[in-house]
């Protein structure tokens, strides 16, 4: 007896566009759910710019774009999935970050908060006593701040402490708090991670986070590149039921099969492709107006040795700040706006004194990028090395390989990075409170069934997958009637 001829598949219930950390991350929260479900991805493998390849030379792994995680071990979703069951292995430095600065000397944020203290000197105890509250419920903190802004907190003292020291430009605090241009420094460079000018109200708040998330969980990244992350969220979307399909691009939701619901991990101008018609004036008009921050220009080197630090205690850290002191980071950033800066702040990363398995044996990489106005395509090659120069000298002789990666080559890589931006959208206050428009429930797009969960919604930027997994939750809840907990 012949089995039955295979009927098609059922249909789906969500369909996921971009396979980057958000859409991943939507996909897994919808499959846990008991949804089927199919994520869609342009490129030959899922990540996006969590993604890595040999860049430079056979036997080098480089991080196409996100290269240290520290959000990605915090985030509330990822922390509550068995990702290390499917391939995912974090290492962590010795130090969460190094910042050298002029003269040979350097600083470094610590894991345990009282040997960062050490380390800061007489601005140790204004260390302790800004960081250690929040550190008490840091899981907290996070919960309640890796989602959309308008929601009664589940923490809400904690997250008073945070909003209060958080709210200040970061250059005000710092100024304010500490006095020595070691500690100043430290803060300085974590908070250009904003990208914005560090006399900006409220980013405090990012550096806040930076430094927490440096004690409480460290500044790690996968073993074997970031692609590994990437990898075990497919492979545990994959266990739950769900499909991935790659080497397909939607520009039109004509190239989407039928699905209950569409979520898009790509940017604003990508939606508004989807939705067409369907999109109503006054939300295309918003959406087409949404603002974006500075754009990166990074390289990736392929190195036969490590880098020669002048302070030697730089090799602790695999996260590597090189701008000097604060005065100098604050101008370069407030420059990033709009002209390349002669000494601009550059974001370093070590990998392989930590991973060797990134590099044959005995060589290294370094990955390495500078902000640069939105949309730039100014080579910066020689203002990054120059900074590298100046904390390592001699490094160049090491040099065997780099590839630079412009502004609109990242764009072209991924729609989601408009300009370079790698936040996915001006993370000033403004631009938090309207991520991409002024609503409380900013996934849900004016069209039924179709949902935004790119880091241009809250909580922004960063690898968390936090924006993902709430456009999932909203959609379980208006589309499927399920209420699953956040």
């Amino acid at each position: 007896m012949t089995a039955p001829p295979a009927g098609p598949p059922p249909p789906l219930d969500a369909v996921v566009v971009g396979a980057g950390p958000n859409g991943l991350s939507a996909a897994v929260t919808l499959a846990r759910a008991g949804l089927r479900v199919q994520v869609i991805e342009a490129h030959g493998r899922v990540g996006g710019g969590l993604s890595s390849a040999p860049l430079t030379l056979p036997g080098f792994v480089h991080d196409f774009g996100s290269a240290i995680h520290p959000l990605a071990a915090a985030s509330p979703a990822f922390r509550q999935w068995p990702l290390h069951a499917f391939g995912l292995d974090w290492i962590h430095p010795d130090a969460p970050v190094a910042h050298p600065l002029p003269g040979g000397r350097s600083v470094t944020l610590e894991r345990d908060l009282h040997a960062t203290a050490d380390a800061l000197g007489r601005d140790g105890p204004a260390w302790v006593r800004l960081m250690a509250p929040l550190l008490d419920d840091w899981e907290g903190l996070l919960d309640d701040i890796l989602r959309p802004l308008p929601r009664v907190p589940s923490h809400p003292v904690t997250l008073a402490r945070f909003g209060l020291r958080g709210l200040p430009p970061a250059a005000l605090l710092g100024q304010t708090l500490f006095r020595t241009p070691e500690a100043r420094a430290l803060w300085a460079g974590l908070a250009a991670h904003s990208t914005l000018p560090l006399g900006t109200p409220g980013t405090s708040a990012m550096t806040l986070v930076l430094a927490l998330l440096g004690h409480a969980v460290g500044w790690p990244f996968p073993r074997g590149g970031a692609q590994a992350l990437a990898d075990a969220l497919r492979a545990y979307l994959e266990y739950l039921g769900g499909t991935v399909v790659t080497g397909v691009t939607v520009t039109d939701a004509r190239d989407l099969p039928p699905a209950r619901v569409t979520l898009v991990d790509s940017s604003p101008a990508v939606l508004l492709g989807i939705l067409g018609d369907r999109a109503p004036a006054r939300y295309r008009d918003a959406l087409e107006g949404y603002r974006y921050g500075p754009g990166i220009q990074k390289f990736d080197y392929a190195l036969s040795g490590s880098l020669p630090w002048q302070d030697p205690r730089v090799a602790r850290a695999a996260t590597v700040h090189l701008g000097g002191h604060a005065a100098d980071i604050a101008a370069a950033e407030a420059a990033a706006q709009t002209r390349l800066h002669p000494r601009p702040y550059v974001l370093g990363a070590q990998h392989t004194l930590f991973d060797p398995s990134r590099a044959p044996a005995g060589e290294h990489t370094f990955w390495a990028y500078a902000h640069v106005p939105n949309g730039s395509d100014r080579d910066a090659q020689a203002q990054i090395e120059g900074q590298i120069d100046r904390f390592a000298p001699g490094w160049r002789d090491l040099v065997l390989a780099r590839t630079r990666t412009t502004a609109t080559q990242l764009q072209a890589f991924s729609p989601v990075f408009h300009g370079g931006d790698v936040n996915g959208g001006r993370g000033d206050l403004p631009g938090l409170l309207a991520r991409p428009v002024p609503t409380p429930t900013p996934y849900r797009t004016p069209v039924k069934g179709v949902y935004l969960c790119s880091s241009a919604t809250p909580p922004g930027g960063g690898i968390h997958g936090m924006a993902g997994h709430h456009a999932a939750l909203t959609a379980l809840q208006d589309e499927f009637g399920l209420k699953v907990a956040g």
